[in-house]
């Protein structure tokens, strides 16, 4: 896990910011971005005060691997995930940054959202209760 407190906002102040969502902040650095995921909790589009330790190591860690999962099959924005091939600009971050970042290119976002979740909720939950199936896909009893 990470080795950092809790990060619940990050502040480079000779890096340019460009947007602060519900949990990333992201860095302009010219032709790519530094997006550096914090450990801040939203619920209901709400940003709340406490956040979870680790939070933003373990987002960054799931991201990367499904970038890298999926990169033979469709082609993604992400450079890397690895402090040691930080831009020069970012190296004295690199403590903040370590498991919790991605550089990426500069590209026009899709815009699609994925949730994790540990179990099933709302529609997906009414579905496998009434077909045993989530989107056409049979799951297994239970």
């Amino acid at each position: 896990m990470s080795k950092t407190p809790l990060v619940l906002k990050t502040d480079f102040p000779d890096l340019k910011l460009v947007g602060r969502g519900k949990v990333r902040d992201i860095y302009d650095l010219g032709d790519k971005l530094l997006i550096v995921t914090t450990d801040r909790i939203s619920a209901f589009d709400v940003i709340m005060n406490e956040g979870i330790p680790d939070k933003g190591y373990v987002l960054t860690q799931i991201s990367n691997f499904w970038f890298r999962a999926m990169q033979g099959i469709i082609p993604n924005h992400l450079i890397t995930t690895e402090t040691r091939h930080l831009p020069r600009s970012c190296v004295k971050y690199s403590d903040v940054l370590e498991g919790r970042f991605m550089l990426v290119r500069k590209a026009r976002p899709l815009p699609a959202e994925c949730i994790v979740r540990g179990y099933l909720s709302g529609s997906g939950w009414k579905d496998y209760k009434a077909t045993g199936a989530i989107c056409g896909i049979g799951l297994p009893a239970g």
